[in-house]
C-alpha cells in the first residue's frame, strides 16, 4: 500500500488506516478477541500500518487489544491513541487537566504494550481547561520521549490555531466523507496553511455509503447509530440519492460503493489518511481495494458536482454530542 505524509510533521503512514473502535465499542456486540486479533494482524499483512484506537473504546478493551494483536510488529507500526474524558468514560464528560493527561498516557503505554504513543489526540475539546495547557503538557510528554505527536480530534479552527502555536499539531481527526463535508469550508484550509494532516474518521458515513443501509434496517440498541438523527428511517430515505450517485460510478469501475468513496476522499488532499473501521475481513479487502482505486478527474469532477446539488437530510449527532464537536 502506498504511505502518505500527515502534514509537514514527518508522521509516515499506509493511505489507509483501520479504525479499531468497532472491534470493541459503539457498534453493537464486541468482536471476539480471537477474531479481532486476526483482523488487525491481517491489516498489517495487507499495508496497513496506522491503527487509531481510545481509552474510550471499551473503555480500556480496545488499547488492550490493540497491545496484544500489534506487539510482533510494533517497531514497522504507528499507533493513535486519545485522552480527554473524565475515567476514560464519554457520559462523565470532558477532562484534559495535565495530571489526567500524563495519567492517561502512562495507562495507555502499559495496555498497547510499548514504550512510547506515535500519535496522541485530545479527544474532544475541554471548555474548562485551556487548549495552550493542553498542548503543553502533550509537549513535555513529547520531550520525555513517550510520545511522537500530538493530534487533535473534532477540533474548530481557533483552538487548532492555538493549540499549533504551542506544539505543532501533526494531524486532526474529525468526521468527514461524501456524507458529511462540513470540513470543506473552514477546517481543510487550515490544515493546509498549517502543515496539518487530516485524519477523517467515518469516512464511508458510519456505513451508509456502502448501501448496505435502508430505511428498513433496525439498529441494536447498543450501537450508536440508534440514536443518530441521520440513521432514522426517513432520512436515509432522503439521503438515498447520494447513494444512488455512488453506485453509479462503481459500477462504471467495476468497484463497490466503499471504494469509491473511499477513493474520492483519498483525492481531495495528498495529506489526507481515512480510518474506515471495520470487524470483518472481506470488508477490511474491500476497504483497501478503496486505496487502489483511482478515479479520472472527469469522474472526481462529475462526482462533485452532483455533490453540490444533494441535500443531506438529518444532523450527524443528538444534541448532546454535537455540542463537544468543532470548539
Amino acid at each position: 500500500m502506498k504511505k502518505r505524509l500527515l502534514g509537514n510533521s514527518g508522521l509516515e503512514v499506509s493511505a489507509l488506516g483501520l479504525g479499531c473502535m468497532g472491534l470493541s465499542f459503539g457498534y453493537g456486540k464486541p468482536t471476539e478477541k480471537s477474531e479481532a486479533i486476526k483482523l488487525l494482524r491481517s491489516a498489517y499483512e495487507q499495508g496497513i500500518t496506522f491503527f487509531d484506537t481510545a481509552e474510550v473504546y471499551g473503555p480500556f478493551a480496545n488499547e488492550e487489544l490493540l497491545g496484544e494483536a500489534l506487539a510482533p510488529f510494533r517497531g514497522e507500526i504507528v499507533i493513535a491513541t486519545k485522552f480527554g474524558f473524565k475515567e476514560g468514560k464519554p457520559d462523565l464528560g470532558m477532562d484534559s487537566r495535565p495530571a489526567t493527561i500524563k495519567a492517561v498516557a502512562e495507562a495507555a503505554l502499559i495496555r498497547l504494550k510499548t514504550d512510547y504513543i506515535d500519535l496522541f489526540y485530545q479527544h474532544r475539546v475541554d471548555p474548562n481547561v485551556p487548549i495552550e495547557e493542553v498542548a503543553g503538557t502533550v509537549k513535555e510528554l513529547i520531550k520525555e520521549g513517550k510520545v511522537k505527536h500530538f493530534g487533535l480530534s473534532e477540533a474548530g479552527v481557533a483552538t487548532i490555531r492555538k493549540a499549533h502555536a504551542v506544539q505543532p499539531v501533526a494531524a486532526l481527526q474529525s468526521e468527514y466523507s461524501m456524507f458529511f463535508r462540513e470540513p470543506e469550508k473552514e477546517i481543510i484550509p487550515t490544515l493546509e496553511e498549517l502543515g496539518i494532516g487530516f485524519v477523517p474518521f467515518s469516512p464511508l458515513g458510519k456505513g451508509f455509503l456502502t448501501g448496505a443501509i435502508t430505511k428498513d434496517t433496525k439498529f441494536d440498541n447498543d450501537d450508536f447509530r440508534s440514536i443518530v438523527p441521520r440513521f432514522q428511517p426517513e432520512n436515509i430515505a432522503a439521503n438515498q440519492a447520494l447513494v444512488d450517485l455512488v453506485n453509479t460510478i462503481a459500477q462504471k469501475n467495476n468497484a463497490t460503493p466503499a471504494q469509491v468513496a473511499l477513493s474520492w476522499l483519498l483525492a481531495q488532499k495528498p495529506w489526507i489518511v481515512p480510518i474506515p473501521g471495520t470487524t470483518k475481513l472481506h470488508r477490511l479487502q474491500e476497504n483497501i481495494g478503496g486505496a487502489n482505486l483511482s478515479l479520472a478527474a472527469d469522474e472526481l469532477d462529475s462526482i462533485n458536482a452532483a455533490l453540490a446539488t444533494i441535500n443531506i437530510s438529518g444532523e450527524r449527532y443528538p444534541a448532546q454530542l454535537q455540542a463537544r464537536v468543532g470548539k
